[in-house]
C-alpha cells in the first residue's frame, strides 16, 4: 500500500492533523491513566492541553509493564487499586467529547488488550477520540501479520517503539508500517532509566541518516530543558513521561505538577 493511501485512511484524526501542521519541537507528556486518583484523568488531561502539549500519551495500568520504570509501575499500581480499568478509561474519555481537544494516544501492552478483544478496544478507542496506540510488547512483523488491518480500519495509527539495538532492518520494517511517527528510545533502558537526558544522540543521528519516511520522536530519560533541547535537536519532538509521573506523586494536584514540570522543561 502506498503511503498517499496510508494517509487516507486516517483523514480526521487529530495526530494526523497535528503533524501536518508542526513538524518539529513536539511535546508530548506521558500519564498514568487514573493517577493519582480515579477521576484524574480528564483533570489531566485539561491541564496538558491549557499548558501547551501537543499530544499526549495515556498509559493503562498494567501489573506487569515491562517496559517502565519503578515510578510508572508505582503510578500504575496506585490506579489499579483505584479502579481503573480499560472500560473505566474509555467511559471517562467519552464523556470528556468536546472539552477536551488533544490528540491523545494510549499507551499499553498486548496482553490485557488481548483479554479485551482486539477488535472491541480498537472500535472503543476509536469511538472514544484516540488517534493512536502502543504497545511496546507486539512486534512489527506480529502487528502486520495479525492485527494491523484492525487498528487500520478503525482510522487508528500504530506507533513503533526503536532503541540503540534494534537491528536497521527492524527499523526499516516499523517505518514501512507506521502512519504517524517513530518512537525513538533514547537508550536501551526501561522509562526513567536515563542518568542525564537523552545521552544516546548519537542512536538520534542514526535515524536522521536513515531518511525515513516517517518523522521521529525521543523519549525515555527525556526530564528538563537540556534534555527536552537534545532531542528537538536530533528528533521531531521530546516525550516526557517518568518526571512528569514523579511530580504527580510528589504533590499529589495535577495542577501544581503541570505547572511546574512546564517551568521546568520551558519556563
Amino acid at each position: 500500500m502506498e503511503k498517499s493511501e496510508k494517509m487516507d485512511e486516517y483523514r480526521g484524526n487529530p495526530l494526523m492533523q497535528l503533524l501536518q501542521t508542526k513538524r518539529e519541537k513536539l511535546i508530548s507528556v506521558f500519564f498514568t491513566a487514573g493517577f493519582p486518583e480515579l477521576e484524574s484523568t480528564g483533570e489531566v488531561l485539561s491541564l496538558l492541553e491549557k499548558y501547551g502539549a501537543d499530544f499526549v500519551e495515556i498509559g493503562i495500568p498494567y501489573s506487569d509493564p515491562l517496559a517502565d520504570g519503578p515510578v510508572i509501575q508505582q503510578t500504575s499500581q496506585t490506579a489499579l487499586a483505584n479502579g481503573m480499568s480499560i472500560d473505566t478509561l474509555f467511559n471517562q474519555l467519552d464523556s470528556l467529547h468536546g472539552k477536551v481537544n488533544i490528540p491523545m494516544i494510549l499507551m499499553g501492552y498486548l496482553n490485557p488488550v488481548l483479554q479485551y478483544g482486539v477488535e472491541k478496544f480498537c472500535a472503543r478507542a476509536a469511538s472514544a477520540g484516540v488517534s493512536g496506540v502502543i504497545l511496546p510488547d507486539l512486534p512489527p512483523d506480529e502487528y502486520k501479520e495479525t492485527y494491523g488491518e484492525i487498528f487500520r480500519k478503525h482510522g487508528l495509527h500504530f506507533i513503533f517503539l526503536v532503541t540503540p539495538t534494534t537491528p536497521p532492518e527492524r527499523i526499516y520494517l516499523a517505518d514501512s508500517l507506521s502512519t504517524a511517527f517513530i518512537y525513538a528510545v533514547g537508550s536501551s533502558s526501561i522509562t526513567g532509566g536515563g542518568k542525564s537526558g537523552i545521552y544516546s544522540t548519537d542512536f538520534l543521528q542514526r535515524l536522521k541518516e536513515m531518511k525515513l519516511s516517517n518523522m521521529h520522536i525521543a523519549g525515555f530519560g527525556i526530564k528538563d530543558r537540556e534534555s527536552v533541547r537534545l532531542a528537538w535537536e536530533y528528533s521531531s519532538g521530546a516525550i516526557i513521561g517518568t518526571a512528569f509521573m514523579k511530580k504527580l506523586i510528589e504533590s499529589g494536584d495535577p495542577q501544581k505538577a503541570t505547572g511546574q514540570l512546564m517551568n521546568d522543561l520551558f519556563g
